[in-house]
């Protein structure tokens, strides 16, 4: 069975693909997920904070009779609070993994500032990225910013990274954006190779007897799949980008739906954070499997089969079924 595919214009040996977390900063746990089958990895993510704050260190210690920075560093996450570490040890990472591995390996950054992005990304590719995946997690809570600035700045930034680096480049959006298939096709005019859907926000929760404000990290599960599905559909007609599914795969019938949408692959991370990451390799076999049963012959034969580019008005059709879902497919208990 062919399970290779087509993704930022790497050749892959399948869809699966472990996401950006820790899970890749282990080479040992790196070898395995390759071993089990993984087309690549993503490596966590690089905060902007953490490029800010070493910067702030670094001027500091030049600096260091003026104090200039004192206050503004308090803003500022300490770094030694990102279990990834500095830069450089983040660089180290990247070079150590592209030896042990054979499979491409994905860098991230997260951040929204154009400044962070586009500094580092020259640093990556010369690290020896095999791509980068530029994560935008910013949350519009300046009701002075409309939603044109938010999305001019995101393609604004990706335009810059894109020309400052030959490696290819994904974006990772939120679904918060009101309309992703106009944004998606300004993303690739502005150089981008790939998007990724979703970002997970992680809600914060409160603590009314200490009142404090509460993290909280919720692992994904498959029904979170649904709204990537819907987006997939949507945008497989729309552009010729790579398309990258994330969150909610937590099986091989999760990948083949994915795929069905229109995904080139799919990111897991929380399947593998629950189950060990052997869950590769259940994976990518139950995906083989699948195929088979089924008479395909290819990963490329069933992408984007179940996409609304199969239809010639795909706002018309979605429409409908959400239609035909209200009026009669909601039964009371």
């Amino acid at each position: 069975m062919d399970l290779s595919t087509t993704y930022l214009g790497l050749e892959l040996a399948s869809p699966i693909v472990p996401g950006a977390s820790p899970l890749a900063d282990d080479l040992d746990r790196a070898l395995r997920m390759e071993e089990a089958g993984a087309g690549a990895l993503v490596m966590r993510s690089l905060f902007e904070e953490q490029i800010l704050n070493e910067m702030f260190r670094e001027e500091q210690d030049v600096q260091a009779a003026e104090n200039t920075f004192n206050e503004a560093l308090t803003y500022l996450p300490r770094i030694d609070e990102y279990r990834a570490g500095g830069i450089d040890r983040y660089l180290g990472l990247l070079s150590r993994l592209k030896r042990a591995v054979s499979i491409p390996v994905i860098a991230s950054l997260n951040g929204v500032s154009l400044g962070a992005w586009k500094d580092f990304a020259a640093a990556i590719e010369a690290a020896g990225a095999d791509a980068l995946e530029l994560n935008s997690y910013y949350l519009a809570a300046d009701p002075r910013v409309d939603a044109a600035q938010v999305e001019e700045s995101l393609v604004q930034a990706v335009e810059t990274v894109c020309g400052s680096v030959s490696i290819p480049v994904a974006v990772k959006l939120s679904p918060f954006y009101s309309s992703l298939p106009n944004l998606v096709v300004k993303l690739g005019a502005a150089g981008a190779r790939g998007v990724v859907f979703f970002n997970r926000f992680y809600q914060p929760d409160i603590d009314p007897e200490q009142l404090e404000v509460v993290p909280r990290l919720a692992l994904s599960d498959s029904s979170e799949l649904l709204l990537r599905l819907r987006w997939l559909a949507i945008l497989r007609g729309c552009t010729d980008m790579s398309l990258a599914a994330t969150g909610g795969v937590h099986s091989a019938i999760d990948a083949v739906k994915a795929i069905m949408a229109g995904a080139d692959v799919v990111q897991m991370v929380s399947a593998l954070l629950l189950n060990g990451v052997d869950s590769v390799r259940t994976t990518v076999g139950g995906l083989d499997q699948w195929l088979e049963q089924h008479d395909y012959e290819s990963i490329a034969q069933m992408k984007g089969s179940m996409s609304l580019a199969r239809t010639a008005d795909p706002a018309a059709f979605e429409r409908a079924n959400y239609v035909r879902i209200i009026e009669g497919g909601i039964k009371y208990v």
